[in-house]
């Protein structure tokens, strides 16, 4: 009863006030709602270590957004944290983001973005050459820009992984002077592969105050990142989940999608998690994960859902765990192509995809000199055929991917 009425709660906040701003002409409501903040619900929270951010168990990666008014109906329904890229749409997705949330109390929300360096190879996860500091300092002020900010809350260094990576004094010395200058409140990481790695080197450091890293039900060795989450936490380090839904799906076709409120809850289990960011594209989807937050206990059917994606080989999570990196005579970075093939197949998000396998610079044609792949995946991914699948996306033009 309880969770139907919370249920009921939400659809009508997002239906009578965020979906205000999305439906035509009705912005002179949404404008009107401004003035009534009081009616913005307060979600179910934890807080983000030694930042102090109360954040709540849901927050919005906008990879996928391309409207405005979708990040003003999260926010209106009592999202708070708000997370894009430089890269996401080459810049354009910080541009939305900003548009959203233009005219807010700044209190009133929580901006993190992610800006790579030039030199950082992230394919193996290192500096190729010493950061350029001044040129790094200049891409964190063109995102502040995009978003029309003074300053972001949160300025991640993404795609790191390795201590070394982390600890580049150069890197160091950068981060701390965006903080110092007030363009971020606090620094940190985004972490796809060497999790565990990146969580204690990011405690040790001292230095960072968030990590938000790749975390599921499908994580390899469950312990040892249960413990490395558990130990940033404790050195006061704000922990973030994301790829949390392992893909989305459970294979390319979709028709047997994954039960993602089951995949959101596995992860909320660890109470080191802060807060796990979720690819959200519609009224719909925000208005489920709204209501999963209200009860984190996971039903014996969602248990067994859990059960079954995780035997199901045909996913589309891959772990970046890069051994099949040294088996492909042709070196191809396969660990982005399988994120390419994840983003397009599991997040429908194809301009995402398409900027993954340029990063990459992959050559899928070069699968065609191999009469049989003898590359073998962790995952049991039959590595040929997703990579000459993905690779057609190479050049498709931008205009139609959006």
């Amino acid at each position: 009863m309880e969770n139907r009425q919370r249920r009921d709660f939400i659809r009508k906040s997002l239906l009578g006030i965020s979906g205000a701003a999305l439906v035509p002409g009705a912005m002179k409501a949404s404008r009107r709602i401004d003035n009534q903040k009081n009616l913005i619900p307060e979600l179910p929270g934890r807080t983000l270590g030694r930042t102090g951010i109360k954040t709540p168990l849901i927050s919005l990666g906008a990879a996928g957004i391309y409207d405005p008014n979708f990040v003003k109906a999260a926010y209106y329904a009592g999202v708070k944290l708000f997370f894009s890229a430089t890269y996401y749409g080459e810049g354009k997705n910080e541009i939305v983001v900003g548009e959203g949330l233009k005219g807010m109390p700044r209190d009133s929300f929580v901006i993190g973005t992610a800006t790579p360096a030039d030199e950082f190879d992230a394919r193996a996860g290192v500096f190729k050459s010493p950061l350029d500091i001044d040129a790094y300092i200049r891409k964190a002020e063109a995102s502040l820009k995009r978003f029309g900010l003074d300053y972001v809350d949160i300025f991640l260094f993404p795609y790191a992984g390795k201590k070394e990576s982390l600890m580049h004094e150069p890197l160091l010395r950068a981060m701390q002077k965006l903080k110092e200058e007030g363009k971020t409140r606090f620094i940190g990481i985004a972490t796809h592969g060497d999790c565990a790695e990146a969580l204690t080197a990011a405690a040790d450091s001292r230095i960072y105050d968030v990590v938000m890293t790749s975390y599921n039900f499908k994580t390899q060795d469950k312990t040892a990142m249960n413990n490395a989450i558990s130990y940033a936490a404790k050195a006061g380090v704000g922990v973030i989940a994301m790829k949390t839904t392992a893909g989305a799906a459970r294979d390319k076709s979709g028709t047997s999608p994954l039960n993602t409120d089951a995949a959101l809850k596995w992860a909320l289990q660890h109470r080191d998690i802060a807060t796990v960011v979720s690819g959200m594209t519609s009224l719909e989807q925000l208005e489920k994960n709204l209501a999963m937050i209200g009860n984190l206990k996971m039903t014996e059917q969602e248990m067994k859902d859990i059960n079954l994606a995780l035997n199901n080989s045909s996913g589309l999570y891959c772990h970046q765990c890069r051994q099949c990196v040294p088996q492909c005579p042709h070196g191809l970075e396969i660990p982005a192509a399988m994120r390419s093939y994840m983003y397009a197949y599991g997040y429908r998000n194809m301009e995402q995809a398409q900027f993954t396998l340029t990063e990459a610079d992959l050559d899928g044609d070069k699968c065609n000199l191999c009469d049989e792949c003898n590359v073998k995946c962790s995952a049991g991914f039959n590595i040929r055929e997703r990579i000459l699948d993905i690779s057609r996306l190479r050049n498709v033009p931008g205009e139609f991917l959006v």
